[in-house]
C-alpha cells in the first residue's frame, strides 16, 4: 500500500470522510486513501518476497518517498496444481 504520511495531506481521504459522516455515521474518525499494488513474485521466503518488493518500490520510484509511505505485507499463496 503507499499512502500519504502522518501531516501530509489527504483531499481524497477527507471527502471520503466527509461523505460517510455526513451520510452515514459520525462514529468515523479518520479515512485515508492510497494505492494499493499486487505483487505475485516467485520466492522460497516471505522475507525474501517483501524485501524484494520494497527494493522495487524504493529503487523504481513506484511512490514518492517525500509524502508517501510504503506498507509491505506477503502471503503465501499455494500453487493448487501442485
Amino acid at each position: 500500500m503507499i499512502i500519504n504520511k502522518e501531516g501530509i495531506r489527504d483531499p481524497e481521504g477527507e471527502a471520503i470522510k466527509n461523505y460517510i459522516i455526513n451520510k452515514v455515521t459520525d462514529k468515523v474518525k479518520e479515512v485515508k486513501a492510497g494505492k494499493y499494488l499486487s505483487f505475485s513474485v516467485d520466492v522460497k521466503e516471505e522475507s525474501e518476497a517483501i524485501e524484494l518488493v520494497k527494493k522495487i518500490a524504493y529503487e523504481d520510484r513506484l511512490y514518492n518517498p517525500i509524502v508517501h509511505r510504503i506498507i509491505v505485507r506477503a502471503e503465501k499463496i499455494e500453487n493448487s496444481s501442485n
